[in-house]
């Protein structure tokens, strides 16, 4: 994951309407607290998204994103940007909304010693390579990465309280494109006389609602924030994140009445339309820009071979997948990026399809697979029959010991997989940050990208990507990342498995209720009856 912004434009924009009353939503425990630049997974992302508001936000409708609390966002040449803000937008402590916030937010996300795990969206910021350090020895080595020889970045500057510039290192016509996505929101004064940890456990955003308090693996509070001045404001005054670590137990509370809104129900109430037997007209049935993904953890040596990687590709029988398991609600990805992205190639995954002949072929010219190989996934979603699905049609087609082993919950999956210590493929998603193709490209596979987890690295993808993002233009721009994805192909860093329908639920005390572009529940949409 990771996220995007989730108080989004397609909401209510009855400003001057209120009405009290209390919701609770589903969710699970944030990997780590609550800070936009350090957070990389949907638990966390989608509070985040709740808690804040960017400089643009993107339209429920899937449409061009739209200034937020940024008045207006210009450029002669896609090199340098003058941002004015909004004047008297707050944060939930009452303090203005000021240049400041923006630039001390970016500065701090993109310095190196902060390990800030979105640190890499800023490195189109002119000044970015100043802050930053090469670690000699790698991420995982005893040396430490020298003191980098800037601790700001050279490409940002205040023009007054309400007005800054952003120099790129070269032009990039997508820039305003990803100004929604939590890594550029905006951080209060507070947070620079705290440390991360403490702010992240007691945050202060700038967006509809505001934090109350935590209670790990239990349940996070919100509540209205009533200056908001923005147009997405919310109705209802109190919700309630009940941090789940079963689907199962959150679609039983929401069948209850105890739970207001699931966005997904689990696996097991969509064979034969069960969910909407149980909830009639309380569902929404639509597809997302979100894909499921296998990954492949290139630090493991045994995975060091591309025909190994291309064999378990060619051995996943993803149609039967999604037929058998989600009864036609998932489609078989056949690309790298989501097929509702803007400059998504149809059919760009030559891996994608079964192929049993081919796969055993690939395996013998691997050399095979001694022992067992074991698929991970956190156990504490809807995941075990789709990832089951997975080993088993790899060992029954390349006769290998696959067996899927659930890891207890998501908090500890990630942190395994940001310690680098997963000993096989793992299960992984890519839910949209902001609507174009560069968003699968340089997050996922480029070296060093803020959710390349499994440690790729390829130096024409690298090279491609960034002749992308020079491009004076998107349509340029994007035939770059096309090239750079036909060697994404051909390596295989991970598999792409299915494209996401999202099959919320919701209860019968809510009279309207929207998705955000992304998927999570759009709290400014929310009415009561």
């Amino acid at each position: 994951m990771c996220v995007a912004s989730g108080c989004s434009g397609g909401g209510s924009s009855d400003s001057g309407s209120t009405k009290d009353g209390a919701i609770t939503i589903d969710g699970t425990q944030p990997e780590v607290g609550l800070v936009p630049s350090n957070t990389t997974e949907t638990g966390g992302g989608n509070i985040l998204d709740y808690m804040w508001t960017g400089l643009v936000s993107y339209p429920n409708n899937g449409g061009a994103p739209k200034n937020a609390v940024a008045e207006s966002i210009d450029t002669t040449d896609s090199k340098v940007y003058t941002i004015k803000l909004k004047k008297g937008t707050k944060f939930h402590d009452g303090t203005e909304v000021k240049a400041d916030n923006f630039i001390r937010a970016w500065n701090w996300g993109a310095y190196a010693p902060n390990a800030a795990q979105n640190a890499s969206f800023f490195d189109k910021i002119a000044g970015y390579q100043d802050v930053t350090s090469e670690d000699p020895d790698g991420p995982d080595g005893p040396k430490k990465a020298p003191t980098p020889k800037a601790k700001e970045m050279s490409g940002l500057q205040k023009v007054d309280d309400y007005t800054f510039k952003v120099e790129l290192s070269a032009p990039f016509s997508i820039f305003p494109t990803m100004l929604g996505y939590s890594a550029f929101f905006p951080l209060p004064d507070a947070f620079f006389t705290a440390t991360p940890e403490q702010f992240g456990k007691k945050p202060i955003g700038n967006g509809p609602v505001k934090f109350v308090s935590w209670q790990d693996n239990v349940e996070i509070k919100l509540t209205r924030f009533d200056d908001y001045s923005l147009e997405d404001k919310v109705k209802v005054k109190d919700v309630t994140v009940k941090l789940y670590q079963q689907a199962s137990a959150a679609y039983a509370d929401l069948q209850a009445g105890n739970l207001d809104f699931q966005q997904q129900v689990p696996t097991s109430a969509l064979a034969g339309d069960k969910y909407k037997t149980d909830l009639q007209d309380r569902v929404i049935n639509v597809p997302t820009p979100s894909t499921a993904f296998i990954a492949f953890p290139f630090y493991d040596k045994r995975f060091a071979k591309p025909e190994l990687r291309k064999a378990i590709s060619l051995a996943i029988d993803r149609q039967a997948i999604s037929d058998k398991l989600f009864n036609g609600t998932r489609k078989p990805a056949n690309s790298w990026s989501n097929p509702l992205t803007p400059g998504s190639k149809d059919g760009n995954c030559t891996v994608c399809d079964f192929k049993p002949d081919e796969a055993k072929a690939l395996l013998q010219q691997a050399g095979g697979w001694q022992g067992k190989m074991e698929f991970f996934y956190n156990g504490d979603a809807s995941h075990k029959e789709w990832m089951e699905a997975v080993a088993n049609s790899v060992k029954n087609t390349l006769g290998i010991d696959a067996v899927a082993t659930p890891v207890p919950t998501f908090a500890v999956f990630r942190q395994n997989i940001n310690a680098h210590k997963m000993t096989g493929p793992y299960r992984a998603a890519w839910q949209q940050d902001y609507p174009d193709v560069e968003n699968w490209i340089g997050p996922l596979f480029v070296t060093g990208g803020s959710s390349n987890d499994g440690q790729y690295t390829n130096p024409e993808v690298d090279k491609l990507y960034k002749e992308g993002t020079a491009a004076a233009d998107v349509e340029a721009a994007h035939a770059k990342f096309a090239d750079a994805v036909a060697l994404v192909d051909k390596d295989v860093p991970s598999m792409p498995i299915y494209f996401y329908g999202q099959q919320s639920g919701y209860s019968d005390k809510l009279k309207k209720v929207e998705l955000s572009a992304k998927g999570p529940i759009d709290l400014a949409s929310i009415e009561l009856k």
